[in-house]
């Protein structure tokens, strides 16, 4: 045999391969869809929007946003996860699907580890606590002081039972070694609305939901939980400052594929998400309602995610936390 002939037939053998190759389709083929698991109107949704919007320009894809509400955002997440190998289907998902509702729910509709495949850590949200004026207390030290002069009477509230805000003051009262009664609300909103009409006497939220009224005046700002100190108010001090390092409780947002997406795929979506969120638009579009931009890899995404899970289901064991 010449060893053209050779050539020739190893040529021939190598084609189906190469056909093989030339046959799947670029990706993304098809316009694309971006699950909010939160109503619209609110800073989740305004995070997922502008995503969506830079990943569809540097994909050359349109992005179609939907928004796929309840079960403290399991319901989005799960339309994710079923979506099976296609990564035309992505999604946000929040810290209570990703790392809390897994150690309350009798049955999680899907495995977090399994069924969903990380992408990158959008936007960190800072918590704040906040009381009304009218319970005269001006800092943190006079709110400690208060819980403990009366004991189980200085009221909290959270935007529901089970949900990170929730969480985060149990881990405030184990910390601190304050017991003050925990009020649920359907969200952030009514338990803002209470606590300006002095219904309650502080709440600890998202920052975003309180600030316009502690800029205000109607609210007092006592403590970010959290690590760094709020770039929107600089001025008020982080739990850590305060004594309390372990009570970092920020608030977060990631993106994600389904589990068995493509991995190809996945790292097309990955580099055009972190080029959106590393955008000077995106960034201040995030900052304007208490978002920090992260952008990291699905590698530290999947290890962040370990570490909230057992972090806040150790939170929820201690304080026999149970879903209304």
């Amino acid at each position: 045999m010449s060893i053209t002939r050779r050539g020739a037939l190893a040529g021939l053998a190598a084609l189906p391969a190469l056909d093989a190759r030339a046959q799947q389709p670029a990706f993304p083929s098809k316009p694309m869809t971006f699950v909010v698991p939160f109503p619209a109107g609110g800073p989740s949704d305004v995070f997922g929007r502008h995503l969506a919007q830079g990943i569809s320009t540097r994909l050359g894809q349109p992005v179609l946003v939907e928004n796929k509400s309840g079960a403290a955002g399991v319901t989005g997440v799960d339309f994710v996860a079923k979506a099976g190998t296609d990564a035309h289907v992505m999604g946000m998902m929040s810290a209570s699907a990703g790392a809390i509702m897994q150690h309350l729910m009798p049955k999680m509709p899907y495995d977090p580890a399994k069924d969903i495949a990380p992408i990158t850590l959008m936007v960190r949200v800072q918590e704040i606590l906040v009381v009304n004026n009218k319970t005269g207390i001006t800092d943190f030290k006079g709110f400690i002081e208060a819980a403990k002069a009366k004991p189980g009477k200085i009221t909290c509230g959270s935007a529901g039972t089970g949900g990170i805000t929730h969480l985060a003051i149990e881990l405030l009262k184990r910390e601190a070694g304050i017991d003050i009664l925990h009020v649920p609300y359907r969200g952030a909103a009514p338990a803002t609305n209470d606590l300006l009409a002095g219904t309650i006497d502080s709440t600890l939220l998202d920052i975003s939901v309180s600030l316009a009224h502690i800029r205000s005046g109607q609210l007092k700002a006592l403590a970010v939980t959290s690590d760094t100190r709020a770039p929107l108010l600089p001025d008020v001090p982080t739990m850590r400052e305060l004594g309390l390092p372990k009570v970092n409780s920020d608030n977060w947002y990631a993106l994600i594929s389904p589990g068995e997406a493509l991995r190809a795929h996945r790292q097309k979506i990955y580099e055009a998400a972190v080029a959106t969120l590393k955008s000077k638009e995106v960034t201040d579009a995030y900052a304007a309602v208490g978002g920090l931009v992260v952008g990291d890899t699905p590698e530290q995404l999947a290890a962040f995610l370990r570490e909230e899970s057992a972090k806040w289901g150790a939170v929820i064991k201690l304080a026999n936390v149970k879903l209304e």
